[in-house]
């Protein structure tokens, strides 16, 4: 898996979230645990990861809805 966005911020990565799930691609949120631990440090952001080969589709969906 490789990785799509790494944020800080749970609204966004809730709605990109909701666009892979609408889009049909498994992702996964990973450091989300630590991100959660550490509070408001910005040290750890929690990183959103889709297959190698739907990564070129996930960040054209991130592109098409203005987020990259």
């Amino acid at each position: 898996m490789l990785e799509l966005i790494r944020t800080g911020d749970p609204a966004l990565t809730s709605f990109v979230e909701a666009l892979l799930t609408d889009a049909g691609i498994a992702y996964q949120v990973a450091d989300r645990g630590v991100a959660n631990l550490q509070g408001a440090l910005p040290v750890i952001q929690p990183r959103i990861l889709v297959a190698d080969d739907r990564l070129a589709e996930a960040r054209q969906l991130l592109a098409d809805a203005e987020l990259l």
